[in-house]
C-alpha cells in the first residue's frame, strides 16, 4: 500500500548524501520533496505541512553524529515525527469485562467481516466473544454474520422480527451476558453516506448499550473521504478508535498517516486480507518502519509463532544440516512460508528490502513449483533420482507444466543439496568461513 510513499521519501534522502550540518538551505528541497511524497500519497494537506514544519525545526543546527549520514539523521526524525502522527504508543482495547464494541462505519467498508475477524482476534485473548447483529434494514446482513460467525466459531445473536435497534441491542446483549459472553461486537447498519438518520440510530445504540469501545470501520481505498468520514462520526459518537480495512489494497496510504491528526481517533487495527484472521494490531512504530523501507521483523517474528510449527521447523533445519533434505521437505517447507502470506507481503517485513518487488510473475512461479511437487509421487519426492523422461513428462502434463520446467526446478533443487553436502560436518564449516573471509576481503561485506 505505501510503495509510492516509500520510493518517494527514498528519493527525497538521497538529497542530503555528503552534507556535514542540517540546515535550511540543504534542507529545504529535501523536506519540499518530503511534502510532495505525503501529498501525492493522499495525505492531508494541512497535515503534511505541519508534518514538515515539525520536521524541518527538530533538524536545523543539528550537529550530524559522526557514525551517521545526514540523511540516516533526518530519517530517524522523521521516524519518530511520522510514529507520533500515526498515533504515538500502541493503543489497547479497554480493559473492561464485559468488553462492549460497537462498529460504526458506511454501508461496504467491511464492517461485518471485520465484525467477525475482531471477534476470532479477542477468542485467540482468551475472551469469549458474542456477534449481535444490528443491521434490521438488510436480511443478508444478518445472514452474512451468522454464516462468519459460524466459521470464528463464535455465537451471533439477532432477531429478524425486531425493528427498534436499541431495544433489540439491550435485549441481545443481556442474553449473551447471561449465556457466558466476555465480550460483545455490535454490527451496526450503514449507509452509502452520511444520514441523519444514520446518526441518531448510532447515538441512541451508543446511548443505551454503553460500549467500551467505538470503532468505526474505514476503508483505506477511500482516501480523504475516510478522514472526512472518522472526523464526522467522532464529533457524532465519540469514536475511540478506528479500524483501517484493506491495507494490503493498492490505496495510497494517506487515510493511514491523516486519519489520527484530522479526527483525533487512533487506528487500532488493520484488515490486511480477505481471511477471517487477517486482522492485525495496529502498531505506529511498526507501520511508521515499513513506510521508511526499514522492514518490520517483530511483527515478522510474530506472525511465524503463531503460523508456524516450531517443531517442523526444527525438524526441517537438522535435515538441512545433515543434508537430508528432500522435495517433500522442500513442500512442506513452502507450505510454512505460504502461512505467513504472500512473499511481497514478507519481503516488505526485511529491512532494506522494502523496495523490492515480488509481482504476480514470482508468485506465479511458486505456484508452478508447488504444483509441479504435488504431481510427483511420495516415493519420487523422496528419491528425485528415480525420474527419467518418462515420469518427468507425466509430471509436466499432471501439473501443467513443460517438461524444461520440471527439469529446471529439479536442476535447482540439485543445486541446493549440493550446497548442503559441501556445508555439511566440521569441513563444512571451515569451507563456509574461508568463503566469508574471501567475500570480506573483496570488500563485499
Amino acid at each position: 500500500m505505501f510503495e509510492n510513499l516509500t520510493e518517494n521519501l527514498s528519493k527525497a534522502f538521497r538529497n542530503l548524501r555528503g552534507v556535514g550540518k542540517l540546515t535550511s538551505a540543504n534542507m529545504a528541497e529535501a523536506l519540499a520533496e518530503v511534502r510532495k511524497a505525503l501529498l501525492s500519497a493522499d495525505v492531508h494537506f494541512k497535515v503534511a505541512r505541519e508534518f514538515t514544519e515539525k520536521v524541518k525545526e527538530k533538524c536545523i543546527g543539528q550537529e550530524v553524529i559522526k557514525s551517521v549520514t545526514p540523511g540516516q539523521q533526518i530519517i530517524k526524525i522523521i521516524h519518530d515525527e511520522l510514529v507520533e502522527l500515526l498515533g504515538g504508543d500502541k493503543t489497547s482495547l479497554s480493559a473492561a469485562r464485559p468488553l462492549k464494541v460497537m462498529m460504526v462505519g458506511l454501508h461496504g467498508s467491511g464492517k461485518t467481516t471485520t465484525s467477525a475477524k475482531l471477534a476470532v482476534l479477542l477468542k485467540k485473548q482468551g475472551l469469549t466473544p458474542a456477534l449481535i447483529a444490528c443491521d434490521v434494514y438488510r436480511p443478508a446482513a444478518i445472514d452474512q454474520l451468522e454464516m462468519l460467525g459460524a466459521q470464528a466459531g463464535v455465537k451471533v445473536y439477532s432477531d429478524r422480527q425486531e425493528k427498534n435497534v436499541p431495544r433489540l441491542a439491550k435485549r441481545l446483549l443481556k442474553q449473551a451476558l447471561d449465556e457466558g459472553a466476555t465480550a460483545v461486537i455490535f454490527d451496526t447498519a450503514g449507509r452509502l453516506q452520511i444520514d441523519e438518520n444514520l446518526i441518531e440510530e448510532i447515538k441512541l445504540l451508543r446511548a443505551e448499550v454503553s460500549p467500551d469501545e467505538v470503532l468505526l470501520i474505514a476503508d483505506a481505498a477511500l482516501g480523504q473521504e475516510a478522514v472526512n468520514v472518522a472526523k464526522v462520526f467522532n464529533e457524532a459518537v465519540s469514536l475511540t478508535g478506528v479500524v483501517l480495512t484493506k491495507l494490503d489494497g493498492d490505496a495510497r496510504g494517506g487515510a493511514a498517516v491523516s486519519i489520527k491528526a484530522v479526527s483525533g481517533a487512533p487506528i487500532k487495527f488493520a484488515g490486511v486480507g480477505e481471511k477471517i484472521t487477517d486482522l492485525e494490531i495496529f502498531h505506529p512504530d511498526r507501520m511508521a518502519q515499513r513506510i521508511l523501507g526499514m522492514g518490520d521483523v517483530v511483527s515478522l517474528v510474530e506472525k511465524a509463532q503463531e503460523n508456524l510449527d516450531l517443531a517442523e521447523a526444527e525438524k526441517m533445519a537438522e535435515k538441512m544440516r545433515k543434508a537430508e533434505f528432500d522435495l517433500e521437505d522442500f513442500l512442506a517447507q513452502m507450505r510454512q512460508i505460504k502461512k505467513l502470506g504472500s512473499m511481497q507481503s514478507i519481503i516488505k517485513m526485511l529491512p532494506g528490502l522494502g523496495g523490492v518487488n515480488i509481482g504476480e510473475r514470482e508468485e506465479k512461479k511458486m505456484r508452478q513449483t508447488e504444483a509441479i511437487i504435488l504431481s510427483m509421487t511420495p516415493k519420487e519426492r523422496r528419491n528425485p533420482n528415480l525420474l527419467n523422461a518418462r515420469r518427468r513428462l507425466r509430471i509436466a502434463n499432471g501439473s501443467g507444466t513443460q517438461v524444461r520446467d520440471v527439469n529446471s526446478l529439479l536442476k535447482q533443487f540439485e543445486g541446493m543439496r549440493k550446497m548442503m553436502k559441501m556445508l555439511k560436518g566440521d569441513k563444512g564449516k571451515r569451507r563456509m568461513m574461508g568463503m566469508m573471509n574471501s567475500m570480506k576481503n573483496k570488500g563485499l561485506f
